[in-house]
């Protein structure tokens, strides 16, 4: 129904896949790491294949993905095996499993994808972890099936064809939510779910919800926090390595809260770093600062010019599976390789706004609050308060393209119309979906990419499952939000820091497309030959590209949204 895109340019990759497996009848190829019968496995460049492939202790299992566990000590002890301190993790994965077989998942914290192959009953079995901190991919269809921890190692065995309702969703959100990705003959597993093959059974082992008994009513925000400071404790403890640490610290609520911990209990330095866009655009290097003096961490400070987020975006959306659309990928990138210099992990405080709720969730409150006068349906109202195309699609999507997403039901409707507090459904979409398909993955594909890993303690797996104990007054609450989560940190932090209202990183994308970017945006989003010109009305992208009609100051960030999924599409399409 929609055309193959055939885009004048591509830029060139930098990117080493990770792990990939073939199963089915032709699924054998050269230079696979290992393959018997109809499935072959090869293991990404750069890292051992010890890291990614393992066998059980009697060679009936193999195991192959991307594993790390935080709480690996709880599984040590299930196991109760000795001198387990030379094993990796996927080694302890691969014993577990040959123990408990696919019971052993919910054991499993930490952030892991991953492939099982039973090799005497020819059964294979992929699974994601809870919080959707790894991807995993797979084709669902034909002959043979392939499966990757990245998208990019399945672009062999796709065509260049688009999904157009996941084209409709990254406009909305910035992101491509639930299992669909861009491309129409790609999935994403689910978190914290499993699929088998043969059989294509899929399911969830691990399911987010609201778990609020009559005790968890009745104790105080005293309480709470005390049992989210134990788990904080605990969570951090588990993330630093047993060398330097770096935290990207903006001076926000979440990031200080880590940072504070993390030089609470690591032994070795603790590095900071905080980015600024330069005079005269607004900054939070005030705070980061403070912060940083109040902890005593090393801190460095990055300075970002307009040009420069221009130039490096091609690079940072090579590293991105689906296109994101947040300006802040490349910031992440940059950051990421300043902090390389000094640490080999990096620590964040994303998850605090989907765990214990952000201000941005006031705009869906008011409408439920409203809805019966307003009378808006609330799967509309999710998606404008992304705030960023989810008006304009009816005028920006090709009226053949808008005429087939209308009917398609939303991945957002079951969370959204659940039975849970309105608060935790609208906390629980957060989690699920731009957790796991914007922030976490952008996290983990970029600082890799930087040469560094990220680690998210605000979206383990033991955090998030907390989160859904706590009632919705004391996460946001009127203006207050994050209530328990401030009460919980309250005796690391400056009074200054807990009580500063959110303001979020201002990236000056605005300004960037009005005083340097106009020009190169023209010629990448208005030619007849730009990989969107099929899908997209070129002459509604002129209007705001001149700025016509802007009186909320958006334009910026949809424009921006509008050149990462044309860099990403020349970046990703095949050439004929």
């Amino acid at each position: 129904m929609f055309p193959f895109l055939s885009p004048p340019i591509r830029y060139p990759l930098p990117v080493a896949p990770t792990w990939r497996l073939g199963w089915g009848q032709h699924a054998q190829w050269d230079g696979a790491t290992w393959q018997e019968g109809p499935l072959a496995i090869a293991v990404g460049a750069g890292r051992s294949v010890e890291v990614q492939l393992a066998f059980s202790p009697s060679g009936r299992y193999v195991v192959v993905g991307d594993i790390w566990l935080s709480d690996r000590a709880s599984l040590l002890t299930n196991l109760a095996l000795e001198n387990p301190l030379h094993l990796s993790d996927i080694q302890l994965v691969a014993i577990a499993w040959e123990r408990w077989q696919s019971s052993v998942l919910p054991k499993l914290v930490g952030s892991f994808c991953l492939a099982v192959w039973d090799r005497e009953r020819e059964v294979l079995r992929l699974a994601r972890d809870p919080a959707g901190a790894r991807t995993l991919y797979f084709t669902p269809q034909g002959a043979t099936r392939w499966a990757a921890g990245d998208l990019r190692s399945l672009a062999p065995y796709r065509s260049n064809a688009l999904d157009p309702v996941a084209l409709s969703d990254y406009l909305c959100c910035a992101f491509v939510p639930g299992n669909r990705t861009l491309w129409q003959d790609v999935r994403e597993l689910g978190i914290g779910a499993q699929l088998t093959w043969p059989g294509d059974d899929c399911h969830a082992y691990w399911q987010l919800k609201e778990r609020i008994d009559a005790e968890d009513k009745q104790q105080s925000l005293g309480w709470h926090a005390g049992r989210l400071r134990s788990h904080l404790d605990q969570v951090v403890q588990d993330s630093l390595p047993d060398a330097p640490v770096g935290v990207f610290l903006s001076g926000g609520l979440d990031s200080s809260a880590i940072t504070a911990l993390a030089a609470d209990f690591h032994s070795q330095p603790v590095h900071t770093y905080s980015i600024h866009f330069g005079n005269p655009y607004p900054n939070e290097l005030e705070f980061s600062s403070l912060v940083a003096k109040h902890c005593g961490t090393q801190h460095h400070i990055l300075e970002i010019s307009l040009r420069q987020m221009w130039e490096v975006l091609p690079e940072t959306m090579a590293w991105l599976d689906d296109p994101i659309g947040d300006p802040l990928t490349v910031p992440n990138l940059l950051l990421g390789q300043m902090a390389r210099q000094q640490v080999g992990v990096v620590l964040n405080g994303e998850g605090g706004d989907p765990c214990f709720g952000g201000p941005k969730n006031q705009p869906m409150l008011i409408n439920q609050l409203y809805s019966p006068v307003s009378q808006q349906d609330p799967i509309q109202a999710y998606l404008l308060a992304f705030r960023k195309c989810a008006a304009d699609l009816p005028l920006l999507l090709k009226p053949e393209l808008w005429a087939a997403v209308q009917p398609e039901p939303s991945c957002f409707a079951d969370d959204l119309q659940s039975s849970a507090s309105y608060l935790n459904r609208l906390m629980m979409l957060n989690i699920k979906f731009k957790g796991a398909d914007q922030i976490l993955t952008k996290v983990s594909n970029l600082t890799r990419a930087a040469g560094v890993e990220g680690r998210s303690p605000l979206f383990d797996p033991r955090i998030v499952e907390l989160s859904m104990t706590i009632p919705p007054q004391y996460k946001l609450s009127g203006v207050e939000e994050k209530a328990v989560l401030k009460q919980a940190v309250a005796d690391l932090l400056p009074e200054v820091i807990l009580r500063r209202p959110k303001s979020g990183m201002m990236v000056p994308v605005q300004a960037g497309f009005q005083r340097e970017w106009r020009r190169a945006a023209r010629q990448l989003l208005l030619s007849r030959q730009a990989a969107i010109a099929p899908y997209l009305n070129q002459v509604l992208i002129k209007q705001w590209l001149s700025y016509e009609g802007d009186p909320w100051r958006r334009y910026g960030v949809k424009l921006w949204l509008l050149v990462s999924l044309e860099i990403w599409l020349q970046v990703n399409l095949k050439r004929s």
